[in-house]
């Protein structure tokens, strides 16, 4: 939000943005944000009967520590929500997105997504008819391709399951899929 109030109100170029059509895309736990900003209100609950650990947020939870309400963006107008944590999603939750978005899940996930049924469960759980997409790779096929500086520094989210998965190419396919989807939902027409 801090960033979006910054870039509509304060920025030098500001006057470029349409404040009538902001798209958000948001990756892994930056889905799961993107999601809470649309309107869905965390299971905090959910999430304490699945922690096993005893310190940080499980232990907060397990204290009866919960975070404060979250607070919805309505300047979001669409978006494009790309393997979120699955963990404080459920059908009740995500019931509450009124805003379009296109849902992106990768087949085999990885660091924290699981092994890809979390958010299969979600795709299940959206309402509606949604624009559902998997991709038979794992979580970091969603980030851009790798240098080969980069791959060598961290190898783990530069090598991709399964192995001799094209990168590269899904990700012409992805980026213009979500360009698509903002010009379909963000159209100057619409408002």
């Amino acid at each position: 939000m801090r960033l979006l109030d910054f870039l509509l109100n304060d920025w030098k170029d500001r006057a470029v943005i349409d404040p009538a059509r902001v798209g958000f895309v948001g990756f892994s736990l930056g889905g799961a944000t993107g999601l809470v900003l649309m309107g869905i209100k965390p299971d905090f609950a959910r999430v304490a009967s699945l922690c096993k650990e005893t310190i940080g947020m499980c232990a907060q939870l397990h204290n009866g520590e919960t975070p404060p309400e979250p607070i919805q963006d309505a300047r979001i107008r669409a978006a494009v929500i790309v393997d979120p944590a699955p963990l404080t999603l459920t059908r009740e939750n995500l019931a509450l997105v009124k805003v379009p978005f296109q849902f992106w899940r990768s087949q085999f996930g990885g660091p924290g997504v699981g092994d890809g049924s979390g958010n299969a469960r979600v795709a299940e759980g959206l309402p509606g008819k949604p624009d559902v997409h998997v991709v038979p790779a794992g979580h970091y096929a969603f980030l851009a391709p790798c240098s080969p500086e980069l791959a060598a520094a961290v190898p783990r989210i530069c090598t991709d399951v399964p192995a001799g998965f094209d990168r590269a190419g899904f990700h012409r396919e992805f980026n213009a899929a979500v360009m698509k989807y903002f010009r379909e939902q963000l159209a100057a027409g619409d408002r």
